[in-house]
């Protein structure tokens, strides 16, 4: 991606409206608006409204598999095995205020992951024992250099790559979402 593609990209998310759209799509599918703004709790033509300057950057993109008056939104690149997280490797902003729009946005995403965490410990306890067991967070710590790093993260992308659709066709199979999100300790 160009800096300055990469720089509107992120002034386009620099919403939290857009970056929850976006965020719900890429997790859970195409959605029509009105699906959209009922699991996100908005209105529907604020929503609308907001699912079209993602499509003007190209973020999202109709299906076609709507009717005359629905359209069904999807992640226009869902070839991508990037989370729904913001990156922000060698995009060489062009000034501050685009730095802090992809600020923003990294804030912004940590908090939704967060809120989803918590909705989890929330409520898994309608879920089987297995499910509860599995999908307990945890942290573990790596002692790396930074090109360490960037192999272990390579390979954990590569690993996610390979589940991403393996339980396509199997009965009780879910989606989850796998967050990684790696934090440099201070020094000791």
């Amino acid at each position: 991606m160009e800096p300055t593609a990469a720089a509107d990209t992120y002034r386009v998310l620099a919403h939290p409206l857009r970056s929850r759209i976006l965020a719900h799509l890429r997790l859970h599918g195409g959605s029509t608006s009105a699906e959209l703004a009922r699991a996100l709790g908005t209105h529907t033509g604020a929503t609308s409204y907001h699912v079209r300057v993602l499509e003007s950057a190209g973020l999202v993109e109709d299906t076609g598999l709507g009717n005359a008056k629905t359209r069904v939104w999807a992640i226009a690149d869902d070839e991508s095995d990037d989370d729904d997280g913001p990156t922000t490797d060698a995009l060489g902003f062009i000034d501050e205020a685009d730095a802090e729009d992809a600020r923003w946005l990294e804030h912004d995403y940590v908090t939704h992951v967060s809120e989803r965490a918590h909705a989890w410990v929330d409520e898994q306890e309608g879920w089987t024992y297995v499910w509860q067991e599995e999908c307990r967070a945890f942290d573990a710590p790596v002692l790396v250099s930074e090109e360490q790093m960037s192999a272990l993260r390579s390979e954990m992308e590569a690993l996610l790559g390979r589940y991403r659709r393996m339980g396509a066709g199997t009965p009780g199979a879910r989606r989850v979402a796998v967050t990684v999100i790696p934090l440099p300790l201070p020094p000791s």
